[in-house]
């Protein structure tokens, strides 16, 4: 028995491989039986590897050719099969909607079976021909929508071969899919839903149609792709910015950047006046901006500050001994009591130079300015990190001195991408409609104030309930809510937000509604019900305006405008002192173009 035990135990390692060499040698053997890398993964390393043998002046002239011969047999097989997959259970035909006005085609499409029909789909800006393919049951692989940022990218509709079998499709990649019936009125941009179709052949009707976004053109965008930021990251400080994500009377968020070489940092601070230091260490996020060939990562850094005195004056250092400090800056605490406060509000900004003029102005005009808030379209391009580079830049250091809060536009949120660069850059509230909204719409409290900030560019109805509860909690004499679209408006009235918000503001004493998106000036009568009311005690005013360049020239006044202009690089200084609140809108000359006041 120990003799067959030891001979067991010599042959073990033999037989081992034996049964190593059995299972490998079952079932085909695939050349990709590695996972193929994701597009993203993909072009991270192709973007690494340009950076690395091309010049700048080179990167300006990448073409879609030069971009197709650059990659390698690997790369392009990711790029053609890796970008939308989605099951089906029987087999199945593809036909793929590819924008007319794309001047080049997907490379893999037609050397993957696609062939083109004579087949055409409109909207009302677009025109798509139809190419169409037969897949076997199971997974269906398809392929970028090019290397150029052309923002109609494709969308897809898919139809059993066999008219009798039921098609079931399993979502891949993206895991989350909107399917809709293809038919006229239908929508193919989930970021664009009111953008539907007008002309569907008789063949195409019926089958599932795939949505998708106009942000996937930049999955894989290199041609014209490339951009420098004016203002690189460096290893001291800078972009101090400051926000609330809790009360204003206790509490501080501070935020800057630095290289990515930088470990940590750290907010130095005491009272005014005092010598006694307190310390508290920021929290780090590396965000890369893949196309920003000059500053592609930097850290962001955000120190939250607690515990803090009411109405106090504290001064404070942020970054760490080896890196460098900042300089000194200051700021002040709200009051616990119900005391006069002020503060400036802006439309759309779009990172407009003579914005961050005007907010420089308007601290040295009104010192007494608690905070700055702008509704919506702080840049022009949400997910590019230069454009937020110079919002900040602009500013000065106006925002290091008095917090500045904010919701997104939908140039912010843009082409369906969402807002996660606004997330990571302003510290805000997590108390939202759901989690996916936390720090985009929220609600903070100053003096006697409630402020209902709104991100819009979310579906209306996911966010009623929260909107409610708290305008129904509140005790504020003053109740004001900020989001970038104005329900009243003579370019293009949104009828759902006055559906669907309307009557809580005027159930609740909604005081202003504050907005931009129409780059020109308007404010309304009280309105009630979709009505006219004499007093503002009685109805909401609903207010437009315009931090950058106007553009909506000779828009019709409506019928409910008390006032309405086109102007340019408007802000506006309001005061609120117990049941008065007084407010003026200030032009780039520093000049009065309206005024007006409320007694409760």
């Amino acid at each position: 028995m120990a003799t067959n035990f030891k001979q067991f135990m010599k042959s073990l390692p033999l037989l081992l491989v034996c049964i190593v060499l059995i299972f490998s040698s079952c079932g085909p053997q695939k050349k990709d039986e590695k996972a193929l890398p994701s597009v993203k993964e993909t072009m991270d390393e192709v973007v690494t590897r340009l950076y690395k043998e091309l010049d700048k002046e080179a990167l300006d002239t990448i073409s879609h050719s030069y971009a197709e011969h650059y990659l390698t047999e690997e790369e392009k097989e990711s790029l053609a099969t890796q970008y939308w997959k989605v099951k089906v259970n029987v087999p199945t035909t593809v036909s793929l909607m590819r924008n007319k006005g794309q001047e080049v085609v997907p490379f893999w499409l037609k050397p993957s079976g696609f062939s083109l029909t004579a087949l055409e789909v409109k909207n009302e800006h677009d025109t798509y021909e139809v190419w169409q393919k037969d897949f076997d049951a199971g997974e269906i692989q398809l392929g970028i929508n090019g290397f150029g940022k052309h923002r109609p990218v494709y969308f897809i509709g898919l139809a059993p071969q066999n008219a009798e079998e039921e098609l079931e499709i399993t979502p891949v990649f993206p895991a989350k899919q909107h399917i809709e019936v293809f038919e006229i009125g239908a929508f193919t941009y989930h970021d664009w839903s009111g953008l539907t179709l007008t002309e569907v052949p008789d063949a195409l009707k019926g089958q599932q149609l795939l949505t998708t976004i106009r942000g996937r053109a930049r999955e894989a965008h290199m041609v014209d792709a490339f951009r420098t930021t004016a203002y690189p990251t460096g290893e001291k400080p800078d972009q101090v910015l400051l926000t609330w994500s809790e009360s204003p009377e206790n509490s501080m968020d501070i935020q800057w950047r630095t290289t990515e070489t930088v470990p940590s940092g750290i907010v130095k601070y005491w009272k005014g006046g005092t010598k006694d230091t307190l310390e508290t260490q920021a929290e780090k996020f590396l965000m890369e901006d893949r196309l920003l060939q000059n500053d592609r990562y930097m850290n962001r850094f955000t120190a939250k500050l607690r515990s803090l005195t009411p109405e106090t004056e504290y001064g404070y250092i942020v970054g760490n001994e080896e890196a460098g400090w900042s300089s000194p800056q200051t700021f002040n605490t709200a009051s616990d009591k119900d005391k006069p406060f002020s503060f400036v509000w802006s439309g759309d900004v779009h990172l407009s130079e003579v914005w961050g003029n005007n907010i420089q102005k308007a601290e040295k005009r009104f010192p007494d300015i608690a905070f700055y808030y702008i509704a919506g379209d702080l840049v022009n391009t949400g997910l590019y990190r230069d454009d937020w580079d110079k919002l900040f830049q602009y500013a000065g250091g106006t925002v290091a001195r008095k917090p500045l809060m904010a919701v997104p536009g939908n140039h912010d949120s843009q082409d369906g991408l969402g807002a996660w660069m606004f997330e990571k850059m302003l510290s805000y509230p997590s108390d939202s409609p759901s989690p996916e909204m936390a720090g985009r719409s929220y609600a903070f409290n100053y003096g006697n104030a409630l402020f209902l900030m709104i991100d819009s560019t979310f579906p209306n109805e996911d966010q009623t309930e929260w909107i409610e509860k708290k305008l129904k909690e509140s005790d504020a004499i003053w109740k004001i809510a900020v989001f970038h679209f104005p329900p009243f408006n003579a370019v293009e009235p949104y009828e759902d937000i006055q559906e669907e918000w309307g009557p809580l503001f005027d159930k609740y004493h909604v005081d202003m509604v504050m907005g931009g998106h129409f780059h020109y000036y308007m404010r309304s009568k009280p309105i009630n019900n979709g009505q006219i009311v004499k007093n503002p005690e009685d109805g909401t005013i609903y207010w437009i305006s315009v931090g950058t360049t106007g553009k909506n020239k000779d828009v019709e006044t409506g019928s409910y405008a008390e006032i309405q202009f086109q102007a340019d690089h408007l802000y506006q200084y309001i005061t609120i002192d117990g049941k008065t609140m007084k407010a003026q809108t200030i032009n780039v000359d520093g000049e009065k173009v309206d005024q007006f006041s409320i007694n409760k």
